[in-house]
């Protein structure tokens, strides 16, 4: 029986980040994912293998998810911190759906996200605790679901066109609404007690 595998294609110039100084950050995927890595340095194939006697196919998920960031411009060290946690999550964006082969006007809103000395990308990620990387033709979020999605519509609205202040509107707006959700999660309910009064003793002559 063949054991459960996944494919992914890493631009050659993140091979070595993939690897790592000796054999360093391929090393810690498969230790931590029990997964094995095999890869093609000449042509950038990696195949993620399961390894025997190992019956959980999310460790190949995140395994492959670990590669996958580390292959659109994330740090190993970042892709395998953040993407060990179990809500964390990868999105990705490719620009060739936006603007078709179109290199300057990728560049444009490339621009656009990462803002004047990375202003823009870096409000975005202390506004919604995701973390962003541009790379290529793509745009990569990671984060828990409530921090993709606020992080993922303000690029969206980037692309689209809106002005950044108001996507920090937006974000500033967000960032409320989510600090009070976190606020009614861990809030205690009390339930409702009746007070019954201590009835007074009948006195007698």
């Amino acid at each position: 029986m063949a054991k459960p595998s996944a494919f992914v294609k890493v631009p050659m110039d993140r091979i070595g980040a993939l690897v790592g100084p000796e054999g360093f950050v391929k090393e810690s995927i498969e230790k931590k994912f029990s997964v094995e890595l095999q890869i093609d340095s000449g042509t950038g194939d990696v195949t993620i293998t399961l390894r025997a006697n190992v019956n959980d196919p999310s460790l190949l998920f995140k395994a492959r998810e670990v590669v996958t960031a580390i292959a659109r411009g994330f740090s190993p060290e970042n892709a395998l911190r953040m993407l060990s946690k179990e809500e964390a999550l990868l999105f990705i964006i490719d620009l060739h759906e936006i603007v078709g082969k179109s290199q300057s006007d990728m560049n444009r809103l490339k621009g656009r996200v990462i803002g004047q000395e990375g202003k823009t990308r870096r409000i975005i990620e202390e506004l919604t605790n995701a973390n962003i990387t541009v790379y290529g033709h793509t745009i990569s979020i990671i984060g828990n679901m409530d921090e993709l999605e606020t992080a993922k519509e303000a690029v969206q609205m980037l692309l689209r066109g809106s002005q950044h202040r108001t996507v920090y509107r937006y974000l500033h707006r967000k960032r409320r609404e989510l600090k009070e959700k976190r606020l009614e999660l861990w809030e205690p309910t009390f339930s409702e007690k009746t007070e019954t009064k201590p009835k007074r003793a009948n006195r007698r002559g």
